[in-house]
């Protein structure tokens, strides 16, 4: 504020910070000029040029605020408004005392006037970010040598076919060679199995680990499937009329399980029903070659060997057959998504177990990228060309990782990603790697198995050494890097 009292003699009084007022005296009219900028100069600086943050009028800060801890300190430290003794068998200071260390509340303010600082993030995703659960950790990655391999002699070469899966309770892994299934018990190194298909020209063609554990269903090439009670080896019963193919692909999702066959239709199966189809779904115009349920049970990613993949939506199927069934131009049909990017054979599919509704597929040898979509929106969020068919995906669970495996003459074995970025971590295997068909992870999401070239490679490639023991970590290492010779002749 500003007061002139004569033309000659001029006092200027400016109001600044913490009460304080400065008077300047102005003694002539030429100086008039200078004397209001100087004004405006002093006023500027005593309250102009603060921050947003450091204010005359301080306003409280609502998303900074503690308001469980400021009901605790107007209480008086009390809770239901009753006081605190004895709690522990501790003193009422050493009570207090140990509240305040557990509950971080060493602060001695209720309100507060400052925005707190950003969070610091770990990576983000394309719809979201990363939940602090999810550390960083380092760990070893295996190089050339896994820590296990195994024989699997008459192993189909057949990239349309889906032979290998391991059980998330049993902690078995199960793969089919020609007419029969073998189980290999990770935990006791038990070795079983089970003959699944006779007949001239029939053999397994798909298999998959039900939800318990205990039961394992087996596709077979003369359109048939077999749920199998592997405890007691008992062929449980027998699902026919789903298709008038082979079954390349299955997939459970909880009591039902998904058939893919290469007679183009995908069905669903209730295993508790006497008749025990209940919907299929109608899009595809050759065989399927891939099916993955998402975590939440409601999606259903179906990838073919024309070069679609589609999302369908399990309260959209269709409840009884079509006449136009292999007529896909003569009728709608319930999909919701149906992506045309790739351009050869999608059979690898991967669901993201940290991200709802991201979906990474793989494409065949004309094609060679993963891709990644959004399935809520039904965008592609990103495409990378690996160089290589892409046979199977599989994400890290401890990590923002991706692992693929690759079958073709450029590139075969194992590439570690790390996402979003898709930058290469790490190759596993020599130049002489086999090429790999099929891939599976454990249960505890350390360990994957690859299945190609007659053979079983384990490898430690999400492990996580802060969980394991030192004697673990050793006992793995001095493991022989050799054919498991039971393995061997159980299955010759």
């Amino acid at each position: 504020m500003c007061v002139f009292s004569s033309p000659q003699l001029q006092r200027i009084r400016s109001g600044g910070g913490g009460g304080r007022t400065r008077v300047l005296y102005v003694t002539s009219s030429a100086l008039r000029h200078s004397a209001l900028r100087c004004c405006l100069t002093i006023m500027k600086s005593s309250s102009g040029m603060r921050s947003s943050e450091d204010l005359d009028r301080f306003i409280p800060n609502r998303s900074s605020m503690d308001f469980d801890y400021a009901r605790y300190l107007l209480n008086g430290g009390k809770v239901g408004g009753k006081q605190n003794n004895g709690i522990f068998s501790l003193s009422r200071d050493a009570y207090q005392k140990k509240l305040i260390e557990t509950f971080n509340m060493s602060r001695g303010r209720i309100l507060a006037f400052k925005r707190r600082s950003p969070i610091r993030v770990i990576d983000t995703f394309p719809g979201g970010t990363l939940s602090p659960e999810f550390k960083i950790r380092r760990r070893e990655i295996p190089g050339q040598n896994p820590a296990r391999v195994l024989d699997a002699p008459e192993l189909l070469e057949n990239y349309h076919t889906n032979l290998l899966d391991w059980s998330e309770r049993s902690n078995v892994v199960a793969i089919g060679l020609t007419t029969t299934a073998y189980l290999w018990n990770a935990s006791t190194l038990a070795i079983s199995d089970m003959v699944c298909a006779s007949g001239e020209h029939n053999y397994i063609t798909s298999l998959s680990w039900a939800p318990d554990g205990r039961n394992l269903a087996v596709g077979l090439y003369n359109s048939e499937v077999q749920i199998w009670d592997v405890e007691a080896k008992k062929l449980l019963r027998t699902l026919r009329g789903c298709h008038r193919a082979g079954v390349g692909s299955l997939s459970w999702n909880h009591d039902m399980i998904t058939t893919g066959g290469m007679d183009c239709k995908v069905v669903n199966n209730d295993v508790r029903m006497r008749q025990h189809i209940v919907g299929y779904y109608n899009g595809h115009r050759k065989q399927i070659c891939g099916l993955k349920w998402s975590g939440s049970g409601r999606f259903l990613a179906s990838g073919g060997y024309d070069n679609l993949l589609h999302i369908w939506d399990k309260r959209s199927m269709r409840r009884r057959p079509h006449s136009s069934y292999h007529h896909p131009s003569s009728s709608s049909y319930p999909w919701i998504h149906r992506f045309t990017d790739h351009s050869s054979t999608v059979r690898a599919l991967a669901w993201s177990p940290y991200q709802s509704g991201l979906l990474a597929s793989g494409g065949g040898s004309t094609d060679r990228a993963i891709k990644f979509w959004d399935t809520t929106t039904g965008s592609m969020l990103k495409s990378v060309d690996t160089g290589s068919q892409v046979s199977a995906l599989q994400w890290n669970r401890h990590e923002l990782e991706l692992l693929s495996s690759h079958g073709s003459d450029n590139c075969k074995g194992l590439l570690l990603w790390k996402y979003p970025s898709m930058q290469k971590i790490a190759e596993l295997g020599d130049d002489n790697a086999s090429r790999v068909l099929h891939m599976a992870q454990s249960p505890d999401g350390r360990t994957v198995v690859a299945a190609g070239d007659e053979n079983l490679q384990f490898w430690d490639v999400f492990g996580s050494p802060e969980e394991d023991s030192q004697e673990e970590r050793q006992s793995r290492k001095a493991s022989p890097k050799v054919p498991f010779s039971g393995f061997n002749i159980t299955i010759r």
